[in-house]
């Protein structure tokens, strides 16, 4: 069994994802996993990487199969024992112009984006190693004030918050948009931004409980990557992919050595910024 420092990307054949996987192969002294659900695309994206003289490795994961998840899980634990960094940024977005029921858009939106999400961590967060780095792709979409109850905003902020609540909460969510009243009980109108509220507000469940773990100095914090020009953005964002690849790998590669952010919400440009207060 190898026991060189490991880093896994998901979602990443394409976008940000593919950029900080490139930019993890130039700066990381460890193995990067370039992931997708899609062999033959990721296997495309690793191609285009080695003909930059970059030697990610390659993996299978679609994040909405268990069964995948697993084997994937199974596979670093077999090859590696472990992980060390973990970039969480396998996520979807329907476009302004989609024509699915908006319940269906909840449903599949929160499905990708926080429960897929949460069982990548479930299968992997036991592999990380002491001072493990994870990182998980939000939003400014995912601010708290973006959902406009302010009952709701004090459930996610709730500092006895669990993962099983903040599950409940998301399914509250997909029940109501089921019956059309999501608006009428707080929850606005973007599918989209209630999934990286979840992501956000699990960011700082996650953290509460790395910091009674046996396993010392892990961290795990939400990113808001910056508006990028993606295909999920219609290529509309100004920011190239490797513009909002900064902050995530910045906060991946922080230092063991240094005492890291944990559980925070950070800007594209690094800054930490309030998740529960007004934003400047």
């Amino acid at each position: 069994m190898a026991t060189s420092k490991v880093a896994v990307v998901t979602g990443s054949n394409k976008g940000i994802g593919f950029a900080i996987v490139k930019a993890l192969c130039q700066k990381y002294d460890g193995i990067v996993y370039l992931t997708a659900r899609d062999e033959s695309r990721g296997k495309a994206a690793v191609a285009e990487l080695n003909k930059q003289n970059l030697k990610p490795e390659f993996h299978q994961l679609d994040i909405t199969c268990k069964k995948s998840i697993a084997k994937f899980a199974d596979f670093i634990k077999t090859k590696h024992g472990g992980l060390d960094v973990l970039v969480n940024n396998a996520a979807i977005a329907y476009k302004n112009a989609a024509t699915e029921p908006f319940s269906e858009q909840a449903e599949v939106t929160v499905a990708v984006n926080y429960f897929a999400l949460v069982d990548v961590c479930e299968a992997l967060f036991p592999l990380l190693r002491p001072h493990a780095r994870v990182v998980h792709i939000s939003s400014s979409a995912g601010h708290l004030l973006r959902i406009p109850s302010t009952k709701l905003q004090e459930r996610f902020k709730d500092p006895s918050l669990t993962v099983e609540k903040l599950s409940e909460l998301m399914r509250e969510f997909v029940k109501s948009a089921a019956k059309g009243d999501n608006m009428e009980q707080g929850w606005g109108q973007s599918a989209y931004a209630v999934s990286k509220v979840g992501v956000t507000a699990l960011t700082r469940v996650q953290q509460r409980q790395f910091d009674t773990d046996p396993r010392p100095g892990i961290t795990v914090n939400a990113v808001h990557p910056g508006y990028v020009s993606t295909d999920m953005s219609s290529h509309k964002g100004p920011l190239t992919i490797e513009q909002g690849a900064d902050a995530p790998v910045h906060m991946a590669l922080w230092p063991v050595e240094e005492s890291a952010p944990r559980g925070q919400y950070v800007w594209n440009d690094r800054r930490i910024v309030s998740w529960t207060d007004p934003l400047d």
